[in-house]
């Protein structure tokens, strides 16, 4: 006995005495039928009630054959799956009922210990049908949702951008006013204070910058093209040495690294590694940063960034790509918190995955996976 009475068969055949033998011993197993001799009349109980879960229907018909009906029924209900009844002499047209939608076929004459299968397979197949659609409909709802958070961070992004640095501009304005007006009443204690306004504000800027980046990050669109990571390394180290160039720093950067990627997206997050290398390895008399790549078992080659700077406990290391999550202090080392979030959106925008080892004192490495570079 079938145990989902709740399963209801929509049955189709114009021979009366064998119709009843269908729903009778269908309603012995254990599901609903609704039995018509008449397409025209199966069709109308369809459009008034599509409660219906399966289709088993005759082939030859009058007025109405079963391909015809077959068709019609899954415009009303494109769920509905559909089983065909033949006899051995049309088993062409029983593959043709196949290729307008029916999920199967019974060559008639027929054993129940035939015809049982069939349905349960059928019905198997319209329980997808309904799994599917709900997850398409809660894809659809998911997109809508999407793409109201996209333009709600727009309008964030246009705000943050405006908005919010016009009265950081009216505050460092103001200060420099009264740095200039005061002149030489303006006592040591009063230009400090100043100081420490024009830093503080200097550091908002900064965070706008780096929000900002982030969530364009987050929207932007791939564009994406053969990327040389080595030679993009290369700049940025010649920007960072040229800012400092007092400081001693090995670097060691690998030839011939390559992938294919958005090049913008790239440089920003292989210049925040970079960056935060030189930043963390800054109180070294001589700091090591190496860019290279590492194979790895069952796994793709992974890029890396190596210092031999400060590091970190790797018991924090849930927190380093999170917005605004700092392991060492500003007064250590200043920066936002916004860059590793920024790197990681980046790489899971390209298919790959991030991830560091690190001790505190002994350096920290961040490696991450991109596409393979194309072959020439």
């Amino acid at each position: 006995m079938n145990s989902s009475p709740s399963q209801h068969i929509l049955i189709v055949d114009d021979e009366a005495p064998h119709l009843k033998a269908l729903c009778d011993t269908l309603t012995a197993h254990g599901y609903a039928t609704t039995g018509f001799t008449s397409a025209r009349a199966a069709l109308a109980a369809l459009r008034k009630k599509p409660c219906f879960d399966l289709l088993l229907t005759d082939l030859m018909m009058p007025e109405v054959d079963g391909i015809t009906l077959l068709r019609s029924a899954l415009e009303i209900d494109p769920l509905l799956v559909a089983v065909v009844m033949t006899g051995h002499g049309s088993i062409d047209t029983a593959v043709a009922a196949m290729k307008q939608g029916a999920v199967d076929y019974i060559a008639k004459p027929f054993r129940m210990s035939t015809v049982l299968p069939v349905i349960s397979r059928a019905l198997a197949t319209r329980r997808l049908r309904q799994e599917n659609e709900k997850l398409q409909q809660s894809l659809r709802a998911r997109t809508i949702e999407l793409e109201a958070a996209n333009k709600e961070l727009e309008t964030f992004s246009y705000s943050v951008s405006h908005d919010l640095r016009a009265p950081l501009r009216a505050v460092g304005g103001y200060v420099q006013l009264l740095i200039e007006g005061l002149g030489d009443r303006l006592d040591d204690e009063s230009r400090v204070c100043a100081d420490h306004v024009n830093v503080s504000l200097a550091r908002m800027n900064t965070l706008i910058d780096d929000l900002l980046r982030l969530a364009r990050t987050t929207r932007a669109e791939m564009n994406c093209a053969p990327v040389d990571l080595s030679a993009m390394a290369h700049d940025i180290v010649q920007k960072l040495q040229g800012e400092q160039p007092s400081r001693a720093v090995d670097w060691i950067i690998a030839p011939g690294l390559a992938t294919h990627g958005d090049p913008g997206l790239l440089q920003v997050a292989l210049s925040n590694l970079l960056t935060n290398a030189w930043k963390y390895s800054s109180r070294l008399a001589q700091s090591r940063i190496e860019f290279g790549q590492q194979s790895q078992a069952d796994a793709p080659p992974a890029f890396f960034v190596r210092d031999n700077g400060a590091g970190f406990d790797m018991k924090y290391a849930h927190r380093l790509f999170g917005p605004f999550q700092r392991l060492h202090s500003e007064r250590e080392f200043p920066g936002t918190g916004v860059g590793l979030a920024t790197v990681q959106r980046i790489i899971h925008k390209h298919g790959g995955r991030i991830w560091a080892q690190a001790a505190p004192d002994q350096g920290a490495t961040f490696f991450f996976t991109l596409p393979p570079a194309e072959s020439p």
